[in-house]
């Protein structure tokens, strides 16, 4: 009997006062004391695009409004529509989320700040490693803005992106989906979910898609393979097991920035040598097991394994010699006319072991209440990068008309040869203390413990080091009705041998450690509601968060142990978003922000105290409304607007800001939906960095079939 029939069963039986009948395979549920049973029906309705549970800021299912920190949420099914799949396009869209292009991973900043090195998480584990992620078995996005080290350990500071996976239930379908549109762009999906019994449930997802693009001679290709099996013997004990192979094969694009380009050049050409490649490989297995003991406590106990690779063999950063025979920054050359690239080749990998055993339970003291959360976590990182890097690449092309008349050579001698490890311990505790139905604390702190290793091969040299941190967090929750919740949060952040996302120490023994952590802290008011008889949300926050105790040496070469702080940077917003149902036949999903990341102390140089830091925009947000004219039938019109932010520290280039229109009609029934899309409706010229123009009209058709 599947689980969803057996609640409705229940429901009806509850709600009259008839005799229970059951047969001869309920006779377990018959002898349960019925009067102790509480049941939630919800009914889940795919057009509302709501968040409101979350385990993501707190290990526990919260909901959204006992979490004193911005949550927002994005459901995969519905972005995917689009035939967005990179991760740095589609949260893009969210306030006070900004993305430039990255080669080798996904230039994300939240609130100003990096969150592409440590901060991007798959199933509440860290997925280390500076690769491109994969989407094609995410079903839901949910970023955290904000300080996270209180459970997750060290962190650049601006906040988190869980991908939450496709995984085995008793809820979701079989689904078979296909889907095609511009630039050659083709793929499908079989996701099989198969419940065995009432305690038994597997699941095989199989993705592969193929994509083209605008750009010349640009293309990849992913495939993806996901089986996992869900066991729950129905009296406290469940256990899951995934593992996940995904390959993502790609012609990279790394062109010079259009500013250095001369007038004229189609933003549809690229530079890519036949030869080049990036190869990202992911593998993991996942292990949860959980245990409950009663009603009110319960131990978790996870294991991770994660290899994540990436090869590539590509030109880069090239030079344009103007036809006066100078470069952009006006230095000589004598190429006139002509690009100089770079050439880079790399083999890293990246292995995670990740152990973690959570406590949770509930218990009173006096009148108060308490969601208690007590967690041990073992972690060991190691990265293997080895790296041939070329200066000057020997043949010269022709910026209008891109030709290679030669393959490339086998590459130069490594320049890098490096074993790193990352060993972390840490202990945290977590409590939500409810004092009455209108006032309530979360309080958290985490202590690590940590050192860092590294081997360079070549030059036959080692080094490590290790240190330690506390993190806290404490938000002040008022509810003064059960729709409304306003709160007042502070939390802590570190980063530790300075601030490196990346695991990576000198082995330099005349290099002197800047080896005490990076900081950033983050104070937070807002307020989340609930409307329209719980239909429709809102959350809105005021923020300060700020980058500290950055470090750095006044005299490198005459005095290098004298270290001092170089200053701080400082960002303050507001972010607000809607999200929920409008009436019977429109949905609403929508966010704005306005942001100041700054420089806010520098002595190293002070010229650049109050300029805007890179990447950033000041203004940005999206609206989505969703219109069901009919029973199956649904369009939507989604704005996508992101303001001009300029491409350096020194604020000296500046790429605009620009109002992006997608556009979407689809047919929904209990087995079968179709959905056409277009992309960038009015054509908008854009830029997504200083070298990679954004994508032209596009559309694409998405069939799904559910069994």
């Amino acid at each position: 009997m599947q689980r969803k029939y057996f609640n409705q069963f229940v429901i009806l039986t509850l709600s009259s006062t008839l005799s229970i009948a059951v047969n001869a395979t309920d006779k377990k549920l018959a002898q349960t004391d019925i009067e102790t049973m509480q049941v939630t029906a919800n009914i889940k309705d795919d057009n509302d695009q709501r968040l409101k549970n979350s385990s993501t800021a707190t290990k526990m299912p919260f909901d959204v409004k006992d979490i004193p920190q911005t949550i927002n949420a994005i459901n995969l099914e519905q972005q995917k529509v689009y035939g967005q799949t990179d991760l740095g396009v589609i949260v893009n869209r969210l306030p006070g989320v900004d993305t430039t292009y990255d080669m080798r991973d996904e230039g994300i900043k939240i609130r100003g700040f990096s969150a592409s090195s440590g901060d991007i998480y798959r199933d509440g584990v860290r997925a280390s490693g500076q690769v491109r992620q994969s989407t094609a078995n995410i079903e839901r996005i949910e970023v955290l803005k904000g300080p996270a080290s209180v459970l997750y350990g060290r962190g650049s500071g601006g906040g988190m992106i869980n991908m939450i996976s496709k995984q085995a239930n008793f809820d979701s379908p079989t689904t078979l989906n296909l889907r095609g549109g511009s630039w050659d762009k083709y793929g499908g999906m079989v996701d099989i979910n198969r419940i065995l019994n009432d305690k038994l449930a597997i699941r095989m997802t199989v993705d592969h898609q193929s994509d083209g693009s605008f750009r010349k001679g640009i293309k990849q290709r992913d495939t993806m393979v996901s089986p996992s099996i869900f066991y729950d013997n129905l009296d406290g004990v469940n256990w899951l097991v995934q593992y996940t192979s995904d390959h993502l094969w790609r012609k990279p694009d790394r062109a010079p920035a259009y500013y250095t380009l001369p007038k004229g050049v189609s933003k549809k050409t690229a530079y890519a040598h036949p030869d080049d490649y990036v190869k990202d490989k992911f593998n993991s297995w996942r292990s949860v097991l959980g245990l409950e003991f009663n009603h009110n406590w319960s131990v978790k106990l996870t294991n991770v394994y994660r290899k994540a690779d990436q090869n590539f063999d590509h030109l880069y950063a090239g030079n344009y010699c103007d036809l006066n025979g100078r470069l952009s920054n006006g230095r000589a050359c004598q190429y006139q006319g002509k690009i100089q690239f770079r050439r880079a080749w790399q083999e890293t990998a990246n292995k995670t072991y990740g152990n973690t055993l959570d406590l949770i339970g509930k218990f009173d003291t006096a009148n108060i209440n308490h969601d208690m959360l007590l967690g041990i976590e073992y972690n060991i990182e190691k990265r293997q990068p080895r790296l041939a890097l070329t200066n000057i690449y020997p043949e010269l092309v022709d910026p209008f008309h891109p030709h290679w008349n030669s393959k490339k050579p086998h590459h130069n001698q490594l320049s890098t040869k490096t074993d790193h490890q990352s060993t972390s311990k840490g202990f945290y505790w977590q409590d939500l203390i409810t004092f009455n139905p209108h006032w309530k604390i979360l309080a958290g702190l985490r202590y690590d413990n940590y050192d860092f290793s590294s081997k360079d091969r070549l030059r036959h040299q080692s080094r490590s080091y290790d240190g330690h941190s506390l993190s806290p967090r404490v938000g002040l929750i008022w509810q003064p009705v059960e729709q409304h919740s306003l709160y007042a949060s502070y939390s802590k952040n570190f980063a530790p041998y300075g601030g490196r996302g990346i695991i990576t120490i000198s082995t330099n023994q005349q290099t002197v450690f800047d080896n005490k952590p990076q900081y950033s802290r983050q104070y937070e008011l807002g307020v989340k509601s609930d409307w329209l008889n719980d239909k429709l949300s809102s959350q809105i926050a005021v923020y300060q968060l700020e980058l500290y105790n950055v470090r750095y040496q006044p005299d490198a070469v005459n005095d290098p142990y004298n270290w001092q702080v170089k200053g701080s940077d400082r960002s303050q917003g507001i972010e607000l978003s809607v999200t929920g149902q409008l009436s019977s036949q429109w949905y609403i999903n929508s966010g704005i922000s306005y942001q100041q990341a700054k420089v806010h102390k520098d002595k190293k140089t002070p010229a650049n105290e109050d300029k805007y830091l890179p990447n950033t925009a000041k203004h940005s947000g999206y609206v989505n409304l969703r219109y069901l004219p009919y029973e199956n039938w649904f369009t939507e019109l989604e704005v996508n607007y992101k303001g001009s932010m300029y491409n350096d520290d020194k604020n000296t280039s500046k790429r605009p800001g620009y109002v992006l229109w997608n556009a979407a009609v689809g047919y929904q029934s209990p087995s079968f939906d179709v959905t056409l899309a277009l992309t960038n409706l009015l054509a908008k010229t854009y830029w997504r960095s200083s070298s990679m123009p954004g994508t032209p009209r596009a559309f694409l058709v998405t069939a799904s079939y559910k069994l």
